[in-house]
């Protein structure tokens, strides 16, 4: 049994922190929301977040991250991109008193805007400045919906360390969610964070009423995008993008209403405004943060994603949709393969 703190018990905190105690582990998972710790402890269901679903009745909640750290052999970060560097710091400094040095895991899909830097960059930078190999990420095509219903997903488990990516392969793995190790972290972040951006274009398209031929087009142009980022401004592997954390969660999040990148992009093409979105979605959209990060890489490492650039001036600059679409579509002739 492996003790494990999940900081963030939204959708997938909670279905995380099931799963995990599905395994058999000792999961304690860690919120803000009072009433959602409540409700998790003493019904074991987290409507707030999750309706018509129960977590495994042995993990529990608490508002206090040091309980929730106690004796932890590995921490999973589920959190907004927003707010994982000031948990990070809070985590910190709770680590510093008690000396414990447990395995960090990410399950965050996101760029940080400003810094432009990914999550186990924040976390290495905030908690484990001198022990990057303690940090592993998790991303590939998979839906809190979906794995709550133990429906079958295959996930990649990436860090710099093989054996730290092992042991989370061990540990998480069961017979509905089937983990594959992965060495290139930095890819398999970017690949989870860029999709998202990716999927708001896709939402766009089917709330323009466009057709499976411009749906496919989309994603394999916004393939390329994504490996152009990762492979020439972070240095991940181009092989990533071919997998799990690359064209596996890109196919799912742009194609399945589970996906509130989806959601937001559909209600886009529908003509709704950001703000409204945001204000009735209930949950982050995580790609109209990212998209601020991977603007400002774009001004400013002069990296062609006009995609993406598109979204962020749909989202930011109040442009048309239908120009932007008009736009691309008349953009100078290209090579199909580049980087």
């Amino acid at each position: 049994m492996t003790k494990i703190a999940v900081l963030g018990n939204g959708s997938w905190g909670s279905v995380l922190g099931s799963m995990l105690a599905d395994n058999g582990n000792d999961v304690t998972l860690y919120g803000n929301i009072d009433s959602v710790n409540e409700e998790i402890n003493e019904k074991h269901t987290n409507s707030h977040y999750m309706k018509d679903w129960k977590l495994n009745e042995n993990a529990k909640a608490t508002g206090n991250l040091t309980e929730a750290l106690k004796d932890a052999e590995i921490v999973l970060f589920v959190l907004p991109t927003k707010a994982i560097r000031i948990v990070a710091k809070n985590v910190r400094q709770v680590l510093d008193k008690t000396g414990n040095k447990p395995l960090l895991v990410t399950a965050t899909k996101g760029i940080e805007p400003g810094s432009k830097k990914l999550i186990s960059e924040i976390l290495t930078e905030e908690i484990y400045p001198n022990d990057a190999d303690k940090i592993v990420a998790i991303s590939g095509p998979s839906h809190a919906e979906n794995v709550a219903q133990k429906d079958l997903t295959a996930i990649a488990c990436a860090s710099s360390d093989e054996e730290n990516a092992k042991k989370v392969q061990k540990i998480f793995s069961n017979d509905y969610v089937r983990f594959y190790t992965n060495d290139d972290l930095i890819g398999v972040e970017v690949g989870g964070a860029v999709k998202n951006v990716i999927a708001i274009a896709a939402g766009i398209l089917v709330g323009k009423n466009y057709g499976d031929d411009a749906k496919a087009a989309l994603m394999t142009r916004g393939l390329a995008e994504i490996t152009r980022l990762g492979v020439n401004y972070f240095g991940a592997k181009p092989m990533t993008f071919s997998g799990l954390s690359g064209i596996g969660d890109l196919i799912v999040t742009c194609t399945s209403s589970n996906s509130r990148n989806w959601r937001a992009g559909k209600q886009l093409g529908e003509g709704k405004t950001l703000n409204y979105i945001l204000k009735n979605m209930g949950q982050v959209v995580e790609g109209a943060t990212t998209v601020k990060a991977v603007h400002e890489l774009c001004e400013e490492k002069n990296i062609d994603m006009p995609i993406s650039e598109a979204v962020y001036r749909v989202l930011y600059e109040q442009t048309n949709v239908d120009d932007e679409i008009k736009k691309m579509m008349g953009r100078s002739p290209k090579p199909e393969i580049r980087l």
